[in-house]
């Protein structure tokens, strides 16, 4: 049977993997806009490139590290203070989700209708990045929801994220532990 723990890092899991792929694309427009062949149609063949782009790139390495140390600190069942706890996740989450909306908000804003440019490349990747970035702000929201309802049901928004709780072992317990050496 499938637990809470496991649907969450199954969707941390495509996080990961769709931030990964926009990643590739954020480079990819990056790549082509900073070395634009002379005579290019676009902006005259001068270099430039668009600060959203850089933004989702950003975000996109970010949403790589976040989900790749939730996803060690659920799997391996780690606490590392506050960081590791389910408003430490939150808080994460909530910055991940309002880089992510600004980020496809915007790409949207500017490439929401290439349809006239399909047969060029760089407007199929630019619809496809459009398309990631919202695909990985949904991501970001499911896992929102699904943390807060957890959090919730369980009233464990200070407990540890992944969620096996033995007050003897974690960091959160209420007296601190006593030590027979110093170096132990």
């Amino acid at each position: 049977m499938a637990t809470v723990n496991g649907a969450r890092v199954a969707l941390y899991v495509l996080l990961w993997l769709f931030s990964a792929v926009l990643l590739g694309l954020t480079a990819t427009r990056l790549h082509y806009t900073l070395r634009l062949p002379p005579g290019d149609p676009l902006n005259n063949g001068q270099s430039f490139y668009d600060p959203i782009v850089a933004e989702l790139l950003v975000t996109s390495v970010l949403g790589i590290i976040w989900s790749s140390v939730i996803i060690h600190v659920i799997h391996r069942s780690y606490d590392y203070g506050r960081i590791s706890s389910f408003a430490g996740e939150l808080v994460g989450l909530m910055a991940l989700f309002t880089l992510y909306l600004v980020g496809a908000a915007i790409a949207s804003t500017y490439w929401g209708d290439l349809f006239w440019c399909h047969t060029y490349w760089q407007c199929r990747v630019l619809t496809v990045l459009v398309a990631f970035a919202w695909i990985c702000w949904a991501l970001v929201f499911i896992l929102m929801f699904v943390s807060v309802m957890f959090a919730v049901a369980n009233a464990a928004f200070f407990h540890p994220l992944h969620g096996r709780y033995d007050a003897r072992d974690s960091y959160f317990q209420r007296e601190p532990k006593r030590r027979r050496f110093f170096w132990f």
